[in-house]
């Protein structure tokens, strides 16, 4: 009998691995979520889960007490907890250090305290950008060089987590990915905003030129490969897990959303860029693949999307009531930004 504890399991990655973990995995036989619920955390998000498996409590990481009491009544923290939006951390820098730095901080603390397995999730932001014509791809051993405010507080908080498993030997693991994509994910974001602009009967919109690459993946391929770790990883180490969509720019994602929403592929206009945007993400996952066995579900030859833009397209057409009651709020915003 294992328990878990889901730091920022209201949020849209969070909130997937917590379905996920009560559809597929039963030898977990609790799941208690700690969520801020911000304005990215929506206890909706786990609306229809049965409350003898999962329990929500709203709170903050930074909240030592708390945190400490939860630490120890679990077997097994997984840490999705973040402010994570690069736009919100250039307009206001502050919750991304409080959060992703002290919140990081007070749970290894626990965790060092009651001896608990720790499971720290993580971006490949905190590497920086490629060039777009640079063959490489980023890999655990890549030096971090991250660009704005939240992928800096995202590399502190993993430096923090390297630091106590070498300093204090605390059971941990690490894991990078490249962007994702899916369901319950925020409408402010690039993929979800364009899906429902085009169910709202609105414009979609490209940033700048579109010729970003993200490495795009689908949610459900990252929680599959965080499982991997739990079950097989080996303590101490990192893992990067990435979808090798990285032959796929933005520009490209926009016109197969287009596309497969019955448009015409370039039914979209350009917008202002934002400030300082990294070229090119790509992830290595060679050694998740090889020595976990994982391999990503919605990943195609075509481009490499299609199959879960398809899955994600159908979950915003079919739960409109999750996400119209934020559309004005959300483009009212991005209109002030020329966006």
């Amino acid at each position: 009998m294992t328990s878990l504890l889901v730091t920022g399991g209201a949020g849209f990655i969070g909130a997937n691995f917590v379905r996920q973990t009560v559809e597929q995995h039963p030898e977990y036989t609790h799941i208690t979520v700690l969520d801020k619920l911000t304005y990215a955390g929506n206890a909706d998000n786990l609306k229809g889960l049965p409350d003898s498996k999962v329990t929500l409590i709203e709170g903050d990481i930074c909240d030592a007490e708390l945190v400490d009491a939860l630490v120890k009544d679990h077997d097994i923290t997984v840490h999705f907890a973040a402010e994570s939006h690069n736009d919100n951390s250039l307009n206001d820098p502050f919750p991304f250090v409080h959060t992703n730095l002290i919140g990081t901080f007070v749970l290894l603390e626990a965790v060092r305290k009651h001896n608990k397995r720790f499971h720290h999730i993580s971006t490949d932001e905190v590497f920086g950008d490629l060039e777009l014509d640079d063959p490489n791809r980023f890999t655990e051993t890549t030096a971090y060089k991250p660009s704005s405010p939240y992928s800096a507080t995202k590399a502190g908080s993993d430096h923090l987590v390297h630091a106590w498993i070498r300093s204090f030997g605390i059971q941990a693991t690490m894991s990078n990915c490249s962007n994702n994509y899916g369901p319950y994910q925020h409408i402010e974001k690039f993929i979800p905003r364009q899906i429902t602009n085009i169910l709202a009967g609105l414009t979609p919109k490209l940033y700048g030129t579109g010729e970003q690459v993200r490495d795009w993946i689908h949610v459900d391929d990252h929680n599959d490969a965080v499982h991997l770790i739990l079950s097989k990883g080996k303590i101490g180490e990192t893992y990067i897990i990435g979808a090798d969509n990285d032959h796929v720019n933005n520009k490209q994602v926009i016109e197969l959303i287009c596309e497969l929403m019955d448009l015409d592929a370039n039914a979209y206009e350009h917008v202002a860029d934002r400030p300082g945007h990294d070229m090119r993400y790509a992830m290595d996952s060679t050694k998740l693949r090889t020595e976990l066995g994982w391999a990503p579900k919605y990943t195609d030859v075509d481009s490499g999307m299609r199959k879960g833009l398809e899955q994600t397209i159908d979950w915003y057409r079919d739960n409109e009531a999750w996400w119209r009651g934020t559309k004005d709020n959300v483009e009212a915003t991005y209109a002030k930004q020329g966006q």
